[in-house]
């Protein structure tokens, strides 16, 4: 029998769980793109418990994780104000700022759900219109949001160390 997957809001408690799932979910889906000591860097600039913990304690953000009761975390989004390289952007404009599941529960529709909840959660704070940046070849990703009313509107580099992804800015 398949444990119930649970999303809830993480608290200052969940930062090491937090941190490790970033690590683990950006490693598995992006790792193989970067030199190691660019991979190394952006992880220890980005998965720190003390990183978790400063997202989670943000009034401004929201950030959920999903899994069975008592277990590790197997996916989760965060979401805030924009921070994106938006020219002119909207005072209220608001972001989907990561959004990972782990390879073993993909297709499972548990990024739906997780994406659901934060898409609510901006929408009680006002938050409006909504960006996610997106790299420019995760049709997959690109594909999902589409589902969701997001379309490009613009383009950035996103730094991994050295290396500067080529992304997309999406919109809704």
């Amino acid at each position: 029998m398949t444990a119930t997957l649970l999303i809830r809001r993480a608290r200052a408690a969940d930062a090491a769980a937090l941190a490790l799932i970033t690590e683990q979910t950006f490693t598995e889906t992006f790792g193989h793109l970067y030199p190691p000591e660019d991979l190394a860097e952006y992880l220890r600039g980005t998965c720190t418990p003390d990183a978790a913990r400063k997202l989670i304690e943000d009034p401004g953000v929201g950030a959920w994780l999903i899994g069975a009761d008592g277990s590790a975390p197997v996916g989760y989004v965060t979401a805030g104000g924009c921070k994106l390289p938006v020219e002119n952007r909207e005072p209220n404009a608001g972001e989907i700022r990561q959004l990972y599941v782990l390879a073993t529960h993909q297709n499972q529709r548990l990024g739906a759900r997780l994406l659901d909840v934060a898409l609510g959660w901006l929408d009680e704070q006002n938050f409006s219109p909504l960006y996610i940046g997106v790299w420019s070849q995760n049709e997959g990703a690109q594909r999902f949001y589409g589902r969701y009313g997001f379309k490009k509107v613009g383009e950035y580099g996103f730094p991994v160390g050295k290396t500067v992804d080529h992304e997309f800015i999406l919109k809704r």
